[in-house]
Order: structure tokens, then sequence, then C-alpha cells
């Protein structure tokens, strides 16, 4: 499509917000929006944008030598010896592979084209229409015993795992069916008076290769699983009559070193606009000189014209407050009236103009500052007449970057303690569910984390909304490969083809988001290696990030490259990986053929005086909940190995929080690395919960032992070691390990104590142990000689000499009695909604006991159902469905989903023998 800017002249009007603002009654439940809504103009729909989550029909092959010939392209046979290596290994080229047969690509790229910049280089759509003759594609074609499904899904969580050595997906995939082909098809209505609209698919995610067919013909498609993509339906639509549309997915083995999930597992819209409108995330509005008095807005609108006319356009936008629902208040607090412009036919045009929000109310992070939101919605009309509204969720806030500090947020340095986050949802998989991202960033949030990057792919959007909502600062990254492969399968097959539509599709989806504050475009790439080929191709991505968003800066994650490298030149943000504070620096690595690098914080600061430093990395410590393994390092940090916090024959890391993968470190030696350099931004520890796939050290399990909190959602040891750092003024404290040891009486048995205070005293029995002070660049306290003995450990905590905290751990008695909690006892009645409900397996006064595993069933009664059930074991390879879950020390947790429109009591059922039966209620309305 030509592209033709049009800069008009425009006049804005400024009122002063009333005193009393109303909260608008939100009218309809019957179509959802989000950055796009809904309005009336002489009784026709404007802009529906409809959910077509409901309603489908799946099928998948058993195999990948039954599936159809539709494929995107060929690839390359995967060798029979090949097998998941270490997390840090060196990424290869990419091998050739002769084309044979008939592939489709070449009419799927042209569905990019309006994200590639130069029209040279755009895709002419070939001729003829492959798949046509194809039985799923065809609207006669039974579908009846396919199996009835709703969006998002999942097809991979339900499992069942590989178990046993050498699985068909191997532990870096989670053991689970992620592989194969497989089909969606769906009946749209398209009613008559559609005639004239306008009709686009807008797929949040599908993974992967999607290709989509609607009444037999082949519409386009989008290969990355990651991206959110919209292709044009209206030249295949029949309106008033039967509409097929069908959606082939290819996820292949080895295309991911994580579990990437399967399926269609994110929303899909039906939208439909008159032949004017604004594009496909058409606004852009970015927040300039801004300051408590002031904030100035400029908005950028790019106007779509799929005419054959030329349109006389104009618009109007709205800017007003919302609450902390997302909901808005009545009275625009600002408007701009643009001029009327003309666009020709089949063309874009620009609209673009400023205007200045007095004492605008600014969009920050927690605790200091508050993540206030503001929408703007524009009217486009032509000829006086209405025929489009866009609403652009945004928030005014400035940011600056500064090499010797880090980054500032409304001129508050603001030291970003975050996390990498993967995008499963642990037991219920990939299929994004809202209430379920958010308890992850609850739970993140009472640790003190203020920060997350999106490890290694683009994010739900509806998670950068809770981002927005909550007050976390985001790194968007996009890419995990560039050309360099690090699994046979993975995105580096299509990366020369489609690394700018990506790219660009990525940035002007999530552009206005305030929470995010930096575009990253690779994570450890093999580009690294390639001096200076590497680094041009990573400035060519730059180029692309600047070219989309000159307002922020961007980055891309280096486990490897130095500072003297061209690498680090590329990018505007130096971001390391495990580099800051040192690469496999214990001994036992001397010699070996792995990457070992010195702590190069220093060296990096050096070298790039003029660019902020983040360690996108960190940690790596690896453990499993209420697993205490014997002995302790006397160190502060120890790489995992049999005897040494590791036990393979159970395939569990020991809970003491001190070991971790070979190329990481424990918290305590990051905490004093950023501490030791305090012109270090911030850091990204690895992970913030545990995830499905990649499970360091033990690849026979099912999931991470690198998080913070586990796969259940229960919080390991580590949270509280990071709180009591990341959250000092708040008083706490809290005592590892256990008290339950029946064979280790008289045993050496370390206690060891987080605290956000700077001393504390132990006292076991009532006898005191000694009171013992933090050094400098210490940040746990240790009695390491205790010999144990059942009963009572307390602890003290002091601060500036002041009483602090204190906690009471006991031994417990014999398991007698389940217990139920529930994260939230209302939900909504939507059939999307979630209740987390925690059984705790608890001795006569109540108390979890520590080491408990007895085996609990669920049952529901009343308008809901049971998703999943967990329990933070790595190595539990029961079915995520499954109504029957072993406590895992001590605690398991079932997932209540509501039905939808059905309102009501909702009664859970646990029951274990010996244990009798525990009931909960929960209201869905």
């Amino acid at each position: 499509m030509l592209q033709k800017e049009t800069l008009a002249n425009l006049k804005f009007h400024i009122w002063r917000k009333p005193l009393i603002v109303l909260l608008v009654v939100l009218l309809g439940v019957l179509l959802t929006a989000t950055t796009n809504s809904i309005v009336k103009d002489n009784g026709e729909l404007v802009r529906p944008r409809i959910s077509l989550n409901n309603g489908w029909k799946f099928f998948k092959y058993e195999s990948q030598q039954d599936a159809d010939n539709l494929i995107y392209d060929v690839r390359p046979q995967v060798k029979e010896n090949w097998t998941f290596g270490e997390a840090d290994d060196k990424p290869t080229e990419a091998e050739n592979v002769e084309i044979k047969q008939m592939v489709l690509k070449p009419w799927i790229l042209p569905s990019g084209n309006d994200f590639i910049k130069d029209p040279a280089n755009q895709h002419v759509r070939p001729d003829g229409n492959p798949g046509n003759d194809f039985p799923f594609v065809q609207k006669d074609y039974d579908d009846s015993k396919w199996e009835d499904i709703s969006l998002p899904h999942d097809w991979a969580i339900d499992g069942p795992f590989y178990e046993g050595p050498d699985p068909e997906v191997s532990g870096g995939m989670g053991r689970l069916p992620v592989h194969g082909v497989a089909w969606y098809r769906k009946k749209l209505e398209i009613p008559v008076s559609d005639s004239s609209k306008i009709i686009y698919l807008d797929v949040d995610g599908a993974m992967s290769y999607a290709m989509v067919w609607l009444n037999g013909k082949l519409v386009g498609g989008w290969p990355f699983g990651y991206n959110s993509f919209r292709l044009d339906l209206t030249p295949y639509v029949n309106p008033g009559g039967d509409n097929q549309l069908a959606i082939r997915l290819d996820n292949p083995n080895h295309s991911s070193r994580w579990y990437t999930g399967g399926g269609i597992y994110r929303n899909v819209w039906l939208v439909k606009t008159n032949p004017v409108h604004i594009a496909q995330w058409g606004s852009k509005i970015n927040t300039e000189y801004v300051s408590e008095n002031s904030a100035e807005i400029s908005l950028d609108l790019t106007i779509e014209n799929r005419s054959d006319r030329v349109a006389s356009i104009s618009t109007v936008t709205e800017f007003f407050e919302l609450d902390g629902e997302s909901k808005r208040f009545d009275g625009a607090v600002a408007e701009i009236v643009s001029d009327v412009i003309d666009v020709p036919a089949n063309e874009t045009g620009n609209i673009k103009g400023s205007l200045i929000i007095e004492s605008p109310k600014l969009w920050g992070p927690p605790p200091t500052q508050v993540p206030n939101m503001y929408i703007a919605v524009t009217r486009l009309s032509e000829n006086g007449k209405v025929v489009d509204e866009y609403k652009t969720p945004f928030g005014i806030r400035s940011l600056k970057y500064d090499p010797d500090s880090g980054v500032y947020v409304n001129n508050e340095l603001i030291k970003l303690n975050g996390v990498n986050q993967h995008h499963d949802l642990g037991a219920i998989g990939a299929a994004f569910n809202t209430r379920a991202a958010e308890r992850q960033l609850e739970i993140l949030r009472d640790m003190g984390c203020n920060a997350i990057r999106t490890a290694h792919n683009p994010p739900a959007p509806e998670l950068l909304d809770l981002t927005d909502q909550m007050g976390f600062l985001v790194i968007d990254e996009s890419f995990d490969v560039w050309e360099r492969k690090k699994t046979p399968h993975d995105f580096h097959l299509i990366f020369p083809d489609w690394y700018e539509q990506d790219l660009r599709s990525m940035i002007r989806r999530d552009k206005n988001h305030p929470s995010v504050i930096m575009w990253s475009y690779g994570n450890e790439v093999g580009e690294q290696y390639t001096d200076e080929d590497g680094a041009e191709l990573a400035g060519k991505l730059r180029q692309i990030c600047k070219d989309e968003d000159p307002t922020r800066l961007t980055t891309s994650a280096m486990n490897w490259a130095k500072p003297d490298m061209p690498f680090p030149n590329s990018m505007d943000v130096i971001s390391l990986n495990y580099q800051g504070q040192g690469i496999r620096q214990d001994p036992v690595f001397e010699g070996t053929d792995r990457i070992q690098t010195k702590p190069l914080f220093p060296d990096f600061h050096k070298m790039h005086p003029d660019k902020v430093i983040i360690s996108s990395e960190t940690g790596h410590g690896v453990s499993s909940r209420g697993i205490f393994l014997f002995p302790v390092t006397d160190k502060i940090t120890s790489p995992v190995r049999d005897g040494i916090g590791g036990n393979p024959s159970i395939q569990h890391v020991s809970a003491y929080e001190l070991y971790s993968a070979d190329y990481g470190s424990s918290a305590d030696v990051i905490f004093g690395s950023i501490d030791r350099n305090a012109y270090v931004g911030g850091e990204f520890v690895w992970t913030g919960f545990d995830y499905i796939g990649e499970p360091t050290p033990y690849y026979s399990s099912r999931s991470s032992y690198s998080g913070v909190i586990d796969l259940a959602g229960f919080k390991k040891e580590r949270f509280y070691l990071y709180k009591s750092q990341w959250l000092p003024d708040t008083p706490m404290v809290h005592i590892i390990p256990h008290w339950n040891w029946p064979d280790r009486i008289g045993k050496v048995t370390p206690v060891h104590v987080f605290t956000s205070g700077d001393e504390a005293e132990l006292f076991i029995n009532g006898k005191s142990y000694g009171r013992k002070k933090k050094s400098e660049y210490e940040y746990r306290l240790r009695w390491d000689d205790i010999k144990y003995e059942p009963g009572e450990v307390k602890v003290i905590a002091y601060k500036n000499d002041d009483l602090w905290a204190q906690e009471v751990m006991k031994t417990t008695g014999e398991s007698t009695e389940l217990e139920l909690t529930a994260d939230r006892n209302v939900i909504k009645a939507d059939g999307k909604d979630l209740s987390f409900i925690t059984v705790k397996v608890v001795d006569e006064n109540g108390v979890i006991v520590p080491t408990a595993t007895n085996t609990i069933q669920f049952l529901v009664e009343g308008p809901g159902e049971i998703v999943a059930t967990d329990n933070g074991d790595p190595t539990d390879f029961t079915p995520f469905p499954s109504d029957i879950r072993k406590a895992f020390s001590g605690v398991a947790v079932v997932i209540i989903r509501s039905l939808s429109g059905e309102k009501g009591e909702i009664v859970i059922l646990a029951k274990s023998n010996g244990l009798g039966n525990a009931k909960l209620k929960i209201e869905s309305n």
C-alpha cells in the first residue's frame, strides 16, 4: 500500500477538569473492546470488535507423518543424536535445505507487507489458491466428530507427559505434546448489511506457522507464534451466506528452548470497519515535556482509505482520565479537533497534532508513584458523518536514562527490582488468562518486584494492560534467536524473511503502553560471536526500533560479547546476562571450555560511559521449595553438584538458596555485585516464577527450578531473601529450614535468617544462640553450627537497635486434616475468571506439616469446574487437569474456573485418606 503523509493544521481546545467527575456507566456486554470501541451513528454500529473465542472445532493429527502437505516451508531434518545442550551453548549457523515440494510461503509473506517500510521489498502474492481442494477448508466438510473447544487454547497442556529417557519431546520443551499439526474451524456470521464493510481477522497469538483459509480461499498467515497479526478477510467474505474459517497450525518439535504451548493460545477477534478508518494500531501518543504542572501530548493518527474515492476526513480526539479499573471518568480534560484533509483512494494519510494537559495525573510505579491512566477517544468523520471511533489508553510520564545511576521515571530514580517471565501460566499452560497473569504480578509485587522482562518474546497484549494498571516497568522483548540457531527448528528458519515485520508490529502494538520503558530485540543471540557482521545486523534491528519509536531506548542481552567488541556499540543500553557478576568463577570450572567471565560491570562502564547498564538476567539460582539437603555449603554461592545442593536420585535442589546453574550465582552474590557498582540500573532475576520446560539442572523433570516462586504460585525461601532487600522499609524476618527433622537429632542443621533488619538473635527452645549483625555486602545471617533438636525456633530482628520483626517456627505434630483457602472468594460468572484454592496439610494446631506428601482428591459442586491442579514439584508428572494431586512440602493448589453465565455458590471439596474432608465455598456472580 502506498504511504502518503498529510500534516493537518490542527486546532485544540483545553478544558479545565470539573471539580467533581462522574464514573461512566459501561453500557452493553455483548461486544468486547480494548483499543477499539463501538459507537452508533444513525443506528449503525461503526467499529464492532467481536470476540471469536467460542464455538471452534479442533483436530490434531496423531503424528507429523500423518499430517497434510500444506506446509509453509521445508525444515531441516533433526539428527537422531541431537540433544538439548546447556542454556548458554554457542548458537550455530543455519542449515541449507533443498526445496523439493510445493510450499505456501510465497502466499503467506504478503501478509506482513504493511510492516515492510521499503515498498521495493514488499511481497507480491502469486497466482493460484493452494489448498482450495483440501477437505478441511471446504464449507461442506463434516467436522462434527472434531473436538469442541474455546479459545484461548493450548493443545499440549493436558498432556500426558513424556516420561523416561530419550522422550519424544525433551525436558527443554516440558515433556508435553507441544509438537504437531492441527486445524481449527469455525463458522462466521457475516450479514448482508456488512457488504460494504472491511472485515478483519485479528489473532493475538497462534503457535505457530498459522495459515488461514476462508471459504476455501487462502487468506494469508503469520509464522512467528508470539506475534499478534491481522488478516483482511474482505475479498473472501460471502455476506449473508455461510462463511467457513479454517486455520492450520504447525508447531515443530525442537523449536524452542522452553515450553511454547501449542494452538491458538491467545484471543481472536473479528473487526468490522467502514472503508475509511483508523489503521491497525494506527494511533500513536507520546508524552513530552512532562511536569507536575503540565504535559505536552503529541498525537499521530494513520488513516486508511480502502474506498475507490478520495475521502475528505476530519477527526475529533477527546482525552479522559481512567479510574483504577480502567473505567472512564465523565468529562474530557482536553480535545483536539483537526482540519479537513483529503486522503486519496486506496492510500493512507496522517493527522498529527499536540496539546497541553494542565496538572496531569502522572503514571509511575508504586509505592512512591501512582499508575494513573488516560484514554484518547478519536472519532473519524467523512463528509461530516462519523465513520470510525478508536480508543487509545495511555499514561503521562517522563523517562530519563542516566549512565551513572539508571532509569528515572518522572525525575525519580527507580532501581529496577525486576524478574524475567516466560509466557506460560503454570498448570493452565500457554493459553492466556488475565486473572492468572494478574495473580502472578500480585505475588511478585508483594516481593518488591517493580519490573518485568518478557523473556524472550512479545507478550499477550493483556499482560501489558495489567502492567499499565499495576505500575510495573517492562522491557518488551522480541527474539531469542536471529540467523544463528539454538535449536534445529527455532525462529532462525524464518528470521531473514520476517524480522522487520515482527519487530515493527510488536512496537506498533505496544508503543502506547506507559509501562514499556525499553525495547529489546535479542537475547543471547549467536551474532555476538560474528564480530562486525553481528553488530551490523544488530544495528539494523536498532534502527527499526528507532524508526517506529524514537522515544525509548533499545538493547539486546549479552552473555558473551565483551566491552571492546563491536556488538555492544549497536545498542543504547548495555544488557548483561550474568556477565556483570561473572560467569563460572568457581574453581570447578578451571580448564573447561565453557564460558568463563570475570565480573564485567566495571569494564563495560569504563568502555561505554555514556550508556546505562542493566543486568538483564541475574542469579539463576535453583531450588525445590521445601526440600533441604545436607551438608550445606559454607560458601555464599555454589554450582549444583551431586551432594552439593543437588540430589540427582530424587531430582531436587536444596532450598537453602545458595545453589545455582553453572553460569549463575546465588542472590547474595548478585546483591553484592550491584551494590558495589551503584551505576548499574538494576537487575532482572532469572526467573520470577518457575516455568514449564528448561529444567536446569535435571532435564528429566517437567519444569524449571529457577523461579523465586514455584510453578503452582507458592513462594520459595528465596522470595523472602529478595523481599528483605527490595522492601527494606517493610519489617520482616524469615527462618530456614523447616524444623521437622526426626532423623537429624544431634546433627548439624544450619539455620539461616533473611530479614530487612540489620541484625537478629536466634533462640532454640528458649536458649539464645547469639545476636548477629550483617556485615557490609552480607544479605543473610547464618548460624551454621546448630545441632537439631525438636521444638521451637525463634528469631528476633532489629534495625538501628530497635525491635523490627520476629518469627517463630515449631516442630509440627502428625498430619491430621486439610485446610482450604482461596485467593479470591468471589469471581465473575464469565467462564474465564479463576480462583486459586490452596490446600494445606496441617497438624492438630493448624500448622502446615512441611514434609507432608498426602494424596488429595478434589471435587466441585455448583457453577464451577476444575481447570488444573499442581503442587510446584518439578518432578511430578501427574497431568495438570487431574483432580488428584499429592501435596508437595505440605501444600497443593486447585484452580477453579467459573461457568459462563451461571451464577451461584461453588463448593470445593478436598479429601485425603486419614485426613478427612475439607470444604470451601466461593461465589460466582
